[in-house]
């Protein structure tokens, strides 16, 4: 695995002991948070990442309430509300774009940390990160604790019986199209489908192949995700579709459930499902980086890194700061960060959980680190592969996902379906400028 764009690691030796006392079940002894506030009292965190990771950040609470002698923490399930903010909020899409719009309603990490005197322990935000965590100076505004990265994950008891070799690697869309056609052949209604269309056609498969779905218009970055890669991308999947080797569904999750229920057999999804498929599914799941288009120069470069973050909101007592901060370092200690890998399929934040991920002790279990940083980190970002606001917002994404319902559709070609979508996403520029 190629860590080269991350700073310096622990010692293997020190992360391989942690890892056996996680996978062992004896996170329950982690050390206490560092400085965490004399005060007592309680600190709400919602989130809406669902029933499975609910229990995920429960067992993480209780952890730190165990060895907290100040401020609890208490976990609950929700999203973004009005009236009075929860102190943390861990949040994503359209929430995260509301909690961020209008008057600032949040207290930036990094100075929260620093206020507390809490060091924060996490890697460099490297270029492929989603840019909503991070300000203008490379700075974390919030702690991103549900990262992941499109990945591609197969039924290989299904593959097998097609005649397919299932450890056999699916590099290129020329080689899945090939892997497709046997599955069809052999009777399957469904052999490939698509979680979060626009952000796996569109925004990734762009920085796989080093392209940009975004260029400057006067002083203001736009949206162009309309050029030869892409049109040509969206109308190959727009002929497995009418040749039902591709099915879409009308919601992220159906095609997530149809995948984990063996109706579909090869799955475009993010990272972080691998824990939550190998729970519910009754076959033998593989993973396997996104493919590539072999005759695109350079390719494949990196993909990118999006998901909920932490937030720390703003207008709370210094004594509740230093909560929070005692909470988020003791999430970051490396017992904690493994386990939530764990736990939850999200990609690490620190040094030790990537460590982790190369062990052969958990190897398997974090199979989709291992695949997800292969991706994240193939080559050294460039300014056309690195992640752009232009056109990773929910909004964008919202519009990029009704174009490409237009080519399932055949309402429209790729093309004039790309072209209209980006001139809807496009912000209005004042005149003079």
């Amino acid at each position: 695995m190629n860590l080269k764009c991350f700073d310096s690691i622990v010692s293997l030796r020190l992360v391989v002991s942690l890892s056996l006392t996680v996978f062992a079940g004896a996170v329950h002894a982690a050390p206490a948070p560092g400085k965490a506030a004399a005060a007592s009292g309680e600190v709400r965190l919602v989130h809406n990442l669902g029933v499975e990771r609910d229990a995920a950040l429960q067992a993480l609470a209780q952890r730190f309430n165990e060895s907290s002698k100040g401020f609890k923490v208490k976990v609950q399930q929700g999203g973004l509300t009005e009236g009075e903010t929860a102190h943390m909020l861990i949040l994503d899409g359209e929430d995260s774009e509301r909690f961020l719009s209008g008057k600032p309603r949040f207290k930036p990490l990094h100075a929260a940390m620093h206020e507390a005197g809490v060091p924060l322990r996490t890697l460099k935000p490297p270029p492929v990160l989603s840019r909503t965590a991070v300000d203008a100076k490379g700075q974390l505004r919030a702690l991103p604790v549900g990262l992941s990265t499109p990945v591609l994950f197969v039924n290989r008891d299904v593959l097998g019986k097609a005649g397919l070799n299932p450890d056999a690697p699916l590099p290129t869309w020329t080689k899945l199209q090939q892997a497709l056609d046997k599955l069809f052949d052999a009777g399957g209604t469904c052999p490939y489908t698509v979680s979060q269309p626009a952000r796996v056609m569109i925004e990734n498969t762009s920085a796989w192949h080093n392209e940009p779905t975004a260029a400057m218009q006067g002083k203001i970055l736009q949206p162009s995700f309309n050029n030869m890669l892409q049109v040509k991308h969206v109308a190959l999947m727009a002929s497995w579709h009418r040749a039902r080797f591709m099915r879409i569904f009308e919601t992220d999750r159906e095609a997530e459930e149809r995948f984990v229920a063996g109706e579909c057999s090869v799955i475009a999804a993010p990272s972080s499902n691998w824990a939550g498929f190998r729970r519910k599914a009754g076959f033998d799941i593989g993973i396997m980086p996104l493919p590539y288009h072999d005759d695109m120069f350079g390719s494949p470069q990196n993909t990118l890194a999006d998901g909920a973050t932490l937030w720390f909101a703003a207008g709370k007592q210094k004594a509740e700061y230093k909560a929070m901060a005692a909470f988020v370092d003791f999430w970051l200690q490396p017992p904690n960060q493994i386990a939530w890998q764990l736990e939850s399929g999200y990609l690490p934040l620190n040094r030790a959980g990537f460590f982790a991920a190369q062990s052969d002790l958990l190897g398997g279990d974090l199979a989709n680190v291992q695949v997800a940083v292969s991706q994240l980190t193939n080559k050294p970002a460039t300014a056309q592969s690195s992640a752009a606001a232009a056109i990773g917002g929910a909004r964008v994404i919202g519009i990029v996902d009704a174009a490409l319902r237009d080519v399932w559709a055949e309402r429209k070609p790729a093309k004039l379906a790309l072209d209209e979508a980006v001139m809807a996403a496009r912000v209005p520029v004042p005149k003079g400028k």
